[in-house]
């Protein structure tokens, strides 16, 4: 087997999906050292353990480039062939660099460090949510890794999940109406609040490892000059004010404004206002009550209807196999997938 450790510094923005990963990796993006990439889920999508320092073909290589390419510079829903001709040469110069090396790590790390000199920046700044379960392996292959763990209201992350299929009429038009039926299908507030508290359960590990910063979203958004100068001294960098000034978008709740810019605090207690249900929040408080309390989250005193708290738990077996079969073309593993979640509940 090949050695693929890389000494390359890279920032990796991880934690539960709806935390505000997109938020920092916008604020990063402004710094003038860190170039974002966002999410070329290469972990779970293009690489599994099992690829592990083995070799793969000029053509596999290639067609690993393109679809990390594509990704980031034409979009996630852009299909490969639409767009591989404009990086062809491109992919094949990288291709020739790595030489006999050609493992599906080594082409990651090359195109990490491609994106962001290509773009006049030192670091490249990897945003895939999902990332969280795989921290052992990116501190293995990444000795030099910076994590920044971003932590939500997993009330907060409800309402955002429920809501998010309603992104391609607030602003996200480049959202195929197959991802609007997938975001339908896959929610459920079980199955939600046991994705964050899988999601925090995977990070606790490292909690205390020097090389992770975790930051909860509420702190981002409430103090974003304090949080983010703590952010940049983690990460020995300097504080640069024109790292707030993001646009507002990507909200579930809200259309984007692209001419409005910095963080909003209205982000902070929406959920409470309204969007859930009594007995979504009951849910959601019953299974993640303990870890919440420990990220300073309050439980509110709330009861569900019980009927409807009946009808939400009997329906959730038919729903996540609906949900396993939509998303089973997103994996190359689905039972490592599943297993990586489920681990700890």
């Amino acid at each position: 087997m090949l050695k693929e450790k890389f000494e390359q510094r890279v920032v990796f923005i991880v934690g539960n999906s709806r935390s505000g990963t997109t938020m920092m990796m916008r604020v990063m993006n402004n710094h003038s050292e860190l170039h974002s990439i966002n999410e070329p889920h290469f972990f779970e999508k293009i690489w599994t353990p099992k690829d592990e320092g083995k070799r793969v073909s000029r053509e596999e290589a290639f067609e690993v480039f393109a679809s990390l390419f594509t990704c980031q510079r034409a979009g996630f829903f852009e299909p490969v062939r639409k767009h591989v001709h404009k990086y062809k040469d491109e992919i094949n110069t990288l291709i020739e660099r790595i030489g006999d090396d050609l493992t599906r790590l080594h082409i990651y790390n090359e195109f990490l460090e491609n994106e962001a000199t290509s773009h006049e920046k030192i670091t490249p700044c990897e945003k895939t949510p999902q990332n969280v379960y795989y921290l052992k392996e990116i501190f293995r292959h990444f000795p030099n890794a910076r994590i920044i763990n971003m932590v939500r209201d997993p009330r907060a992350i409800m309402l955002s999940q429920k809501r998010k299929w309603l992104r391609r009429s607030l602003g996200a038009s480049f959202m195929t109406r197959r991802e609007v039926l997938r975001l339908r299908i896959n929610y459920h507030p079980y199955a939600v609040s046991k994705l964050w508290k899988g999601a925090i359960t995977a990070s606790e590990p490292f909690q205390k490892d020097e090389r992770v910063f975790t930051v909860r979203f509420e702190d981002v958004v409430d103090s974003p000059k304090e949080t983010m100068s703590s952010i940049c001294e983690f990460l020995s960098i300097p504080f640069e004010e024109d790292m707030l000034m993001v646009p507002h978008s990507g909200s579930s709740s809200e259309s984007d404004s692209s001419d409005k810019k910095g963080l909003r605090k209205t982000r902070i207690d929406g959920w409470l206002a309204n969007g859930l249900t009594k007995t979504e929040i009951q849910i959601c408080q019953n299974t993640c009550g303990p870890l919440m309390k420990k990220y300073g989250y309050d439980l509110v005193d709330i009861k569900a209807n019980p009927v409807e708290l009946a009808w939400r738990y009997a329906y959730f077996p038919p729903k996540m196999l609906a949900a396993l079969i939509i998303n089973l073309p997103r994996k190359r593993n689905i039972i490592d997938t599943i297993r990586r979640r489920l681990k700890n509940q």
